[in-house]
C-alpha cells in the first residue's frame, strides 16, 4: 500500500469528517485498491470492486476505531466485495459456495483449465467472443461494445448470457 506513513495524517482528517481529506484519501488509496482487487476478483468485476471499496469508504470510515487500522480494514473490505460479487456472477448462496470449494478442491488445475476450455468451447461465437475481450483481454464494456458494434446495454446483456451457459455447462 502506499507509505502507511504518508496516509496516517489523511485518515485521520477524514476520519474527522474533513470532506478534502476523504477526497485526497479517495484519490491515494484507489491503485492501491484496484492492485489489491485484481488479485482477488475476477477479472470482469475489478472496476465494481473498486467503485464498492470506495463507497464503503465513504459511508464507515467514521466506525474504524483507530487510523492504524486503515490499511487492514481497507484490504478485508476490497476482499469482501470480491467475494460478494464473484457470488453474485456465479449465482452462488453460502451453501453453495462452500460445494464449489470442495468441488474445486478436488480437481486438478489441469483439469479445471479443460474443463474451462470445453465450456468456452460450448458457447456460440458471439458469447465466447464477449468472455474472451472482457476476462481475457480484460477490456471495459464499453470497449466491448465499441470493438463489437454494439450498445453497452446489450453488451452487458451478452456477458451475462454467455456466464449463465457457461455455468450451466460446467455445472452438468
Amino acid at each position: 500500500m502506499t507509505a502507511l506513513k504518508s496516509l496516517i495524517p489523511m485518515v485521520e482528517a477524514a476520519w474527522q469528517g474533513e470532506p478534502a481529506a476523504l477526497d485526497r484519501l479517495l484519490r491515494a488509496c484507489q491503485p492501491d485498491i484496484r492492485r489489491y482487487a485484481y488479485r482477488h476478483c475476477l477479472s470482469s468485476d475489478v472496476d465494481d470492486a473498486v467503485q464498492e471499496t470506495l463507497l464503503i469508504v465513504v459511508r464507515r470510515l467514521r466506525a474504524l476505531r483507530t487510523v492504524a487500522a486503515f490499511s487492514g480494514w481497507l484490504f478485508t473490505v476490497v476482499r469482501r466485495e470480491c467475494r460478494r460479487l464473484e457470488r453474485r456472477v456465479f449465482g452462488l448462496d453460502a451453501l453453495e459456495e462452500i460445494r464449489v470449494e470442495e468441488w474445486l478442491a478436488t480437481r486438478s488445475d489441469e483439469t479445471l483449465r479443460i474443463d474451462l476450455v470445453q465450456a468456452l468451447e460450448s458457447l456460440p461465437a458471439h458469447y465466447r467472443e464477449v468472455v474472451l475481450l472482457r476476462d481475457f483481454e480484460q477490456l471495459t464494456l464499453h470497449e466491448i461494445a465499441e470493438r463489437l458494434a454494439l450498445t453497452i446495454a446489450a453488451a452487458k446483456s451478452r456477458l451475462h448470457r454467455a456466464r449463465e451457459l457457461m455455468r450451466e455447462y460446467l455445472i452438468t
